[in-house]
């Protein structure tokens, strides 16, 4: 190495470690003893996350919330059930991703709403980069929830194919599949979206 050369140095920092998992493990047990302080801790490990990923499922705030006391009530009352052959944050994210389905689909036939149907919103042209976001949330806002999950979980929340699909209870082709139709089709809409 020369003086000049610096050297490379990464650091890998993990989502969810094995020590934090090992934690979160540690609290489901206690939860599943009904231990309602652990219930707590996790819930304030998980909200966040949770209201990110809801969000990004259901574009409205009170929805989400519902959607997470939901996901946490499941999670109280299944924590026994938790066997360890996933993270716990893979686990969570699942049940959390099947009651926000649930939930749009009550909606959509509440509504009579056709499935996906995205709002278009105003691009403030003053701002490039808002612009740039603006289109990419008009194009997923316009991809069935399966591939738009799949994109998120993998784009958003970094996920591993195999961990998207335990949270989506697929097979982890199935993932592959929605992942490469989501991007063909949001290459399509960029295209029709940017002028």
């Amino acid at each position: 190495m020369s003086g000049t050369e610096l050297p490379v140095v990464t650091v890998d920092v993990p989502r969810n470690g094995a020590s934090d998992d090992e934690h979160e493990q540690e609290l489901l047990r206690k939860v599943a003893a009904q231990d309602r302080e652990a219930f707590q801790q996790l819930y304030h490990l998980y909200y966040r996350r949770l209201i990110r990923f809801l969000m990004r499922l259901t574009r409205r705030r009170e929805v989400a919330e519902e959607i997470i006391n939901d996901t946490l009530w499941v999670v109280w009352r299944k924590a026994g059930e938790f066997r360890g052959g996933s993270l716990v944050s893979t686990w969570i994210l699942g049940i959390a991703y099947r009651r926000g389905l649930k939930t749009l689909r009550r909606e959509r036939v509440a509504e009579n709403a056709p499935p996906d149907a995205g709002e278009t919103e105003i691009v403030d042209e003053a701002q490039p980069a808002r612009e740039r976001a603006d289109l990419l949330e008009q194009a997923l806002a316009q991809l069935a929830v399966e591939q738009r999950m799949a994109l998120e979980l993998a784009y958003y929340l970094g996920y591993s194919v195999e961990e998207i699909a335990q949270i989506m209870s697929c097979p982890a082709n199935t993932v592959k599949t929605r992942m490469y139709y989501a991007r063909q089709r949001m290459k399509a809409l960029l295209g029709a979206l940017d002028p």
